[in-house]
């Protein structure tokens, strides 16, 4: 059994037998500070090196939020630091990639917001039920920056290329219930629903075959594994540009509560 108290940016508690949850709480809607989003990186070797976790459960704090993504301060280090925006496409890189290999089901309990590093983790957790109003919008080009993360490796094969395109180049949102309607979700419930419905089914899975679940799971990310390389480019891509002009305009904007004009 592994000791998760090195990752103490997030609430980590076992929930039932086998089931592991992790909590993104934080301030401003649960928005990602720097410490959890490299704890977010890196606690899913981990978990998955851990024989007493069958079934991972990711939730926000409260009933308002899973994510609203990264803090503002992080940012503006990454416009300002080469140094801090190298150690973010790292830990960008890593979240998507430790993810995608670790081979224990993970299930993604949305309400409200999911944006930026926390809905890298919504999205890529294998399965998601989300809430009726969940607000889902990945953000990148309303920032100023491309659609890194997770964009280009998992929504095309989510909800295939015509809609991806459509809401990352439009920065639209997606509520649960149009989630659900063109694939990006595995469910769409009630809002008060969502958290006992994600337990239920964290529970299933803990209860099922744990070798041909994580065999099962090994084989479909084989999808993801084979688009590696876009993914990479759309990082180094989105990294880029937070060394380039327009990401300050969107970064002004967000702060000051305004359309941006770019």
């Amino acid at each position: 059994m592994s000791d998760y108290g090195q990752f103490q940016s997030l609430a980590i508690d076992r929930v039932s037998d086998g089931v592991l949850r992790i909590m993104i709480d934080g301030p401003d809607l649960n928005a990602v500070s720097p410490q959890m989003h490299r704890d977010l990186a890196d606690i899913w070797p981990v978990i998955d090196k851990d024989e007493s976790v069958r079934a991972v459960l990711v939730r926000g704090a409260g009933e308002r939020a899973f994510s609203a993504g990264g803090s503002f301060d992080m940012i503006e280090a990454m416009t300002e630091d080469w140094r801090a925006r190298t150690q973010g496409m790292r830990e960008a890189r890593d979240l998507v990639r430790n993810m995608v290999e670790c081979s224990v089901p993970v299930v993604s309990a949305i309400n409200g917001p999911a944006v930026g590093a926390g809905l890298v983790v919504a999205m890529l957790a294998d399965i998601s039920v989300a809430g009726r109003r969940a607000k889902i919008i990945d953000g990148h080009v309303r920032l100023g920056v491309a659609a890194g993360d997770h964009a280009a490796l998992v929504w095309p094969l989510m909800c295939g290329m015509a809609k991806a395109k459509y809401y990352l180049l439009m920065n639209e949102v997606l509520t649960g219930e149009e989630a659900e309607r063109i694939g990006m979700v595995s469910l769409c419930v009630d809002d008060e629903q969502v958290q006992a419905r994600a337990l239920e089914i964290a529970e299933a899975l803990a209860a099922g075959a744990p070798t041909a679940q994580r065999w099962t799971k090994q084989a479909l990310n084989g999808w993801y594994r084979q688009a590696m390389p876009l993914f990479d480019a759309s990082l180094g891509l989105e990294f880029y540009g937070f060394g380039g002009p327009e990401v300050l305009e969107g970064l002004a904007s967000h702060r000051e509560k305004r359309p941006p004009t770019f």
